[in-house]
């Protein structure tokens, strides 16, 4: 990212963030996607005037129609906490939070040696506590969309 070092609060082993640090590690998607809001990329439509790279705005689009967009910092660390008994490398944790996966075969090529490491029962938990502390992904149009139709049915009931 253009010049500017990103302040990383990266996943840890222990529960939740670690203290920022600057170039500490892997970012998850929702960390980079808080950091181009907090540096204007969501508030400049001409893409002009916010201290934004356009590779940035790239990226930010690209984020804005993945799970991070729905993501918080306290879905994250709860997720951190309840997954603890798992004993995930830092890897799988920041590829879960990136990619939510919502099925039990969603997690065995994020988890190395899966069906060694986690029973059937272990793996449906983890899929079950995903689920549970991540929303799940909305595009932006959806919504809209569904106002819009809802409100085009209301107007022709009307008539």
């Amino acid at each position: 990212m253009a010049h500017q070092k990103i302040q990383s609060s990266h996943v840890s082993s222990s529960c939740g963030f670690n203290p920022i640090k600057a170039n500490a590690g892997a970012l998850t998607n929702f960390e980079v996607l808080d950091f181009l809001r907090s540096r204007g990329a969501s508030t400049d439509p001409t893409r002009v005037i916010a201290a934004v790279a356009p590779s940035e705005f790239q990226v930010y689009d690209y984020l804005l129609h993945s799970s991070a967009c729905n993501q918080t910092r306290e879905n994250v660390n709860d997720f951190l906490c309840k997954c603890e008994k798992f004993d995930l490398a830092k890897a799988e944790k920041l590829n879960i939070i990136n990619i939510r996966p919502s099925s039990e075969v969603e997690i065995d090529p994020i988890v190395e040696q899966c069906e060694n490491r986690m029973g059937a029962e272990e793996v449906q938990e983890l899929v079950k506590i995903i689920v549970e502390v991540f929303p799940p992904l909305t595009k932006p149009g959806d919504i809209d969309e569904d106002k819009t139709i809802q409100d085009q049915e209301t107007m022709e009931a009307e008539d």
